[in-house]
This record gives C-alpha cells, structure tokens and sequence, in this order.
C-alpha cells in the first residue's frame, strides 16, 4: 500500500512548492530538475538556493540529456538530492545503480506519468511552448500528443514502482503517490489529506494501448527478419562514424570505449592490403560492426529514451532498431530494462536450466 494525495492545483506549481519546503527544512541537499534559463534553453541543473527553484520546469516536455546519465556522476553526497526525472530516466538510474555506478539512498526520486518530449531538434522554448496546451490537453484525455519523439510515441512504461513518488498526470484526476518509507516522511510538507491506496495501472490502459499500436506500426517499419545483413546495411548504411548515439547514451558509461579507440582505425599496412583486396573501402570503416557491438552490449539495457535517434546527424531510426531488438532479447529472460533495482541483468548470472533446449 502507498500513501495517495490529490493534487487540486497546478501540478507543476505544487511540485516546486514541495521542492522548495523540501530545501528550505534542510531535508536534502539539493534540488535537481530542468531549469529554464534567462536566454531562453532549458537544461537541468542542480539547486541549492530556494529562490531559484521559481527557475525550475520539472514537468517541461524537453529533455536535453537523459538525466539518468547525469545523477550517475554524484557520488557520496552528504545529504540525499532529490530528482524529478521521467520513467525512462528512473529506468536508466536503476541500471546505472544495478552497475554500481551511482548509489541509491544518495537520492529521493520523483517520477511521472510522462505524455513523452519534444526532439532536440524543436529546442527552442518559444517553439514548444506553442505546443505545451495541446500536449497537457492531449495528456489529460490520455492521448498521445503530435509531435514527440518516436519512441516517447511508443513507449509503455508510464508508472514506475520504485520511485520514491510518483505524479499520476494522465487523465483527468491528478494523485501524487508517496511509495517508500522515506518518501512518507516528505508528505507533510505537501497540503491536503492522505490516503491509504494501491495504485491500479489499469487506469493509464488506455494510453498504453495506444502506445503499443505505434509501437507496432515502428517496428514494422523496420523489420529486417526478411533481408537480414542486407536490410541491416540499409539502416546503417547512412551512418558517418560519429559515435553521437554512443555518447548520448544514458547506459554507456566506460571511460574510453573500445569503439573511441585507434582499434577499429585503418592503419597504413591494412589499409593497403584492404584496398587492394577489395578495390575500395567505406570511410569511415567499421560503421556496421559499431552498431551490431552496440545492440549486443544494449540488448538488457535499452530503456527506450530516444536519445540517440535524436542526435543522430544521418536520421538513423537508431532507438527504434535498439528497442525492437531489445524487447525482443530480453523477453527470453523475461527481463525489463530498469524494472528493478533487485531484477539481475541476464548477462551477469548462470542458470544452468534455461535454454535446454539448446541441447547439452
């Protein structure tokens, strides 16, 4: 059971009102959410100044990095901070956590019932503002909202368990959920009366219907089963080696990464012996293989944010292959990227009984 609250006003206005008593009592050490600066770009920042937190956008549809990736880099703080991030931000947490890359109890996480953001590409504040009535609207009457990214159109995890809060936004009644034990010390600062609840996620069914009909439509768009390394080729084909996708991505998380390396660099003795073999080389080489290295590494950890289509120079439709094949991998081990905090990642565990039918 969870402690419910209704929410009767903005929801973004009661949210910084939280985070500002939160500051002010000395309860944590810092306030982490998108910000929207005087010249016009939102970006996430870490506040310790209780009047800066009227600076804050928590719920902007935007998100300029996966804030998964960033929390990873705090270590140790003296006191917890606490974080507004999307379900697939508090999903890529959980497997930076799973990789003990990041520590847990460093943070009380807030996440939400997300309608998806805007590409990088419609960065410009003025721009998606123009947007914002019909997304909430959209959110409201739980439809998926014109223009998002892709994957935000496909994507079925809205509710996550394991936040310390949760803000139900979908829909017409608005709830906010305080689901672990130090989340309920943090409800007194929020007004109105509490409620003893379970939350039924029977009442975002039919957003996540909707979701899984484009995710459909996605996949099918590309679907390589038929042409193989062929089709794989015509994907990637396009790409300009700029390891962009590699960079962006909230998993990835090695200092130097073996592809950045002068290992898949043509040296001179290779290069000649290539050429002279085949006739001609594509440069930069090794594109293929990147990506092939990529989805075999992702294949468990994938939370399906976008972020790298979003970058990519080429339009490659790179989350949408990751994800496709991602849910694909991980069903055999009925397996959810960022599920859980105690769900294991296949790779790093031995059952002798799965796959017998493999043979011995």
């Amino acid at each position: 059971m969870s402690k419910l609250k209704k929410i009767t006003n903005n929801p973004a206005d009661q949210l910084k009102e939280f985070l500002c008593k939160a500051l002010k009592e000395h309860r944590v050490g810092g306030v982490f959410a998108l910000r929207r600066h005087k010249n016009g770009k939102i970006n996430y920042a870490l506040i310790h100044d209780t009047e800066l937190i009227n600076e804050i956008e928590p719920l902007y549809p935007l998100m300029p990095v996966n804030a998964g990736q960033v929390l990873s880099r705090f270590t140790e703080m003296k006191q917890p901070v606490i974080a507004v991030v999307r379900p697939c931000e508090f999903r890529a947490f959980v497997e930076m956590v799973k990789r003990e890359q990041v520590r847990r109890e460093d943070f009380v996480l807030i996440t939400y019932s997300c309608g998806g953001v805007y590409p990088l590409g419609k960065d410009a504040v003025e721009e998606i503002d123009k947007y914002l009535e019909n997304y909430w609207n959209a959110l409201n009457k739980l439809e998926i909202p014109d223009e998002i990214r892709l994957t935000c159109k496909a994507c079925e995890y809205v509710y996550h368990s394991e936040a310390d809060i949760y803000l139900q936004l979908a829909g017409k009644e608005k709830t906010i959920w305080f689901q672990t034990k130090d989340a309920e010390e943090f409800a007194e600062f929020w007004e109105g009366e509490m409620m003893e609840a379970k939350f039924e996620n029977s009442i975002l069914q039919p957003l996540l219907d909707k979701r899984a009909s484009e995710k459909e439509k996605i996949f099918a768009q590309i679907d390589t089963s038929e042409n193989g390394l062929d089709g794989l080729i015509d994907i990637f084909g396009k790409c300009i080696g700029c390891h962009g996708c590699n960079s962006v991505c909230p998993i990835c998380y090695c200092a130097l990464c073996d592809f950045d390396s002068f290992n898949y660099d043509y040296n001179r003795p290779i290069l000649e012996k290539e050429l002279k073999q085949k006739g001609a080389l594509r440069l930069p080489p090794d594109t293929l293989f990147f990506h092939l290295g990529r989805l075999s590494h992702m294949s468990f950890s994938c939370v399906g944010c976008g972020m790298c289509s979003d970058v990519c120079p080429a339009n490659i439709p790179v989350a949408s292959v990751f994800k496709r094949t991602g849910e694909q991998t991980a069903a055999l081990f009925d397996f959810v990227a960022g599920r859980s905090v105690k769900e294991e990642i296949p790779v790093m565990i031995f059952k002798e009984e799965e796959f017998s039918e493999l043979g011995e």
